[in-house]
């Protein structure tokens, strides 16, 4: 039933337009010229409707020409056209009042618009107030009126006054009857090929016309080789994407395993205590974390690994002395938005530590973390954070600096620095520094260091077992290849997406060697 309703407006707007169009063509093959606004008023229609049809009338081919005009009228407001049709207020008041006796004048400022009227038939001279009787009597002071009003805003509808200088006009925009208005109308005339009978040319050439022959005789419109195809749309990768896939390429090259970083909800153990981070470490502060307030707190944890590492905190183990602290049990049971993926690789060391027999292991993540950071145009409460470890015997920080090296020349950086640096997990830590030619300066590229015997033992590895560990954030880097200069430009709810379409896919051109 909806289809077919559907299809009954459509088949009658299709009608109307069609016997407009034949109208306006016999309009023209008698009369030189149309002016579409004039005959729109005169017949009663929209004029966008005729508008519309002299433009489909126009596709058809080379029938009629038009020329589009401005000009300046003046056209009645909504107001107006209420008293087009009821009358002006001073008249309707005047006819209220009985011509023989008068009204009292509480009982006629009921009437609608009252004060208007009132105030206007006063100021015309035709009524009076007789203020000795109580209530005050109003009466007529002349027998008879004309409605200047209603035949002034006749005369404007029907187009007869068209000047918005006239005296009278000026009155009536004075009390908003009226105002100016500016008419974009077309005057069409007949072109070389009108006809008053026309037919829509073909768009296409279908199997039926080369079959039966027909398309030699049929009327084709003509191609518009000058036309602009309208994009399709299509989806595209956002710049951080693009240089993840990069850098997760360069660790696959250098045979390292991704590692699973689905969790975005850590409880406090894994991504602070086995860690070596102590309790009261100011990045576990609120200031500096988010806390899940439900579920708020994690109660399953490997046991005799809980206990090695309360124990190498609290009183010290595996030849450390620890921080000599009251370890609390519910501190790491808390569940915070993970604020480093090495919380990832600390669920990996120990799954490996648990093996039977010890296996080198390369490791790397690039996933999404969380700090209560204060935002700018450098810094968002989360960010991606780029993560690689090896695990292997007897590694040495030579082996660390060695792998950087190697990894950092396949992102297209060879000078680099190190700078001491202190992390409660690693012992010795390296701050990483490069040359970025464009800034003419050093700046810093990501953190390193060899993790901790006291985070190493506790998980069940041997002593002669090192890992190694770097990271870097992915926004950096993706700022410095893009051009960006403010974070906000590249995530977030003020990002172009047009950027996003606009730039060429990331490529990492590994630097040569300078050997």
């Amino acid at each position: 039933m909806a289809t077919s309703k559907g299809s009954t407006v459509s088949g009658s707007t299709t009608e109307k337009s069609s016997s407009l169009q034949a109208e306006i063509l016999l309009y023209l093959s008698t009369n030189n010229e149309l002016n579409t606004w004039s005959y729109a008023k005169e017949r009663g229609l929209d004029h966008q409707l005729v508008v519309g049809t002299i433009r489909s009338i126009e596709s058809l081919g080379d029938v009629i020409k038009s020329e589009q005009h401005t000009s300046r009228s003046i056209g009645l407001t909504d107001e107006a056209k209420g008293l087009l049709r009821d009358g002006s207020y001073e008249y309707n008041i005047f006819q209220a009042i009985p011509a023989d006796k008068g009204i009292e004048q509480p009982q006629l400022m009921k009437l609608p618009n009252a004060n208007i009227g009132f105030a206007k038939a006063m100021s015309k001279g035709w009524l009076q107030v007789d203020k000795s009787s109580k209530p005050p009597m109003v009466k007529r002071k002349v027998d008879t009126v004309q409605d200047e009003v209603q035949h002034l805003l006749q005369r404007i509808h029907s187009l007869e006054l068209t000047d918005s200088s006239a005296e009278e006009v000026v009155e009536l925009k004075k009390r908003k009857l009226v105002e100016d208005v500016t008419i974009n109308y077309f005057t069409v005339t007949k072109s070389a090929g009108f006809s008053t009978n026309i037919s829509k040319p073909e768009a296409d050439l279908t199997s039926e016309m080369l079959q039966s022959g027909s398309w030699k005789t049929v009327n084709f419109k003509p191609k518009n080789f000058h036309a602009k195809g309208l994009l399709p749309s299509y989806g595209c990768l956002h710049p951080l994407l693009k240089v993840r896939t990069e850098y997760r390429q360069i660790f696959l090259e250098m045979g390292f395993t991704e590692m699973p970083t689905n969790n975005f909800v850590e409880n406090s153990f894994w991504n602070f205590d086995a860690l070596f981070t102590p309790q009261k470490h100011p990045a576990r502060d609120v200031q500096d974390t988010f806390f899940l307030s439900d579920p708020a707190v994690t109660t399953k944890f490997p046991e005799e690994y809980l206990q090695k590492v309360k124990e190498v905190h609290a009183t010290g183990a595996f030849g450390s002395i620890g921080y000599q602290y009251d370890w609390q049990l519910d501190e790491t049971q808390k569940n915070v938005l993970r604020t480093h993926t090495t919380a990832v690789s600390t669920r990996m060391l120990y799954q490996l530590a648990q093996e039977k027999t010890f296996r080198p292991a390369k490791y790397f993540s690039i996933d999404k973390v969380f700090r209560n950071e204060n935002l700018d145009s450098t810094h968002l409460a989360e960010f991606n954070q780029i993560e690689g470890l090896i695990a292997d015997y007897n590694l040495t920080l030579g082996d660390l600096i060695g792998v950087l090296y190697q990894f950092f020349r396949k992102l297209g950086m060879t000078k680099l620095r190190f700078k001491p640096a202190y992390n409660p997990y690693t012992e010795p830590s390296m701050e990483i520094f490069s040359y970025h030619e464009g800034l003419q300066r050093w700046i810093e590229v990501g953190n390193s260091g060899m993790f901790r015997p006291e985070m190493l033992l506790p998980m069940g590895f041997s002593e002669d077992v090192s890992v190694i560990a770097w990271g870097l954030s992915l926004e950096r880097p993706t700022m410095i290849l893009y051009g960006i200069n403010n974070i906000r430009d590249l995530v977030g709810p003020e990002v172009d997406l047009k950027m996003c379409r606009r730039n060429p896919i990331c490529r990492v051109i590994p630097a040569k060697s300078e050997e």
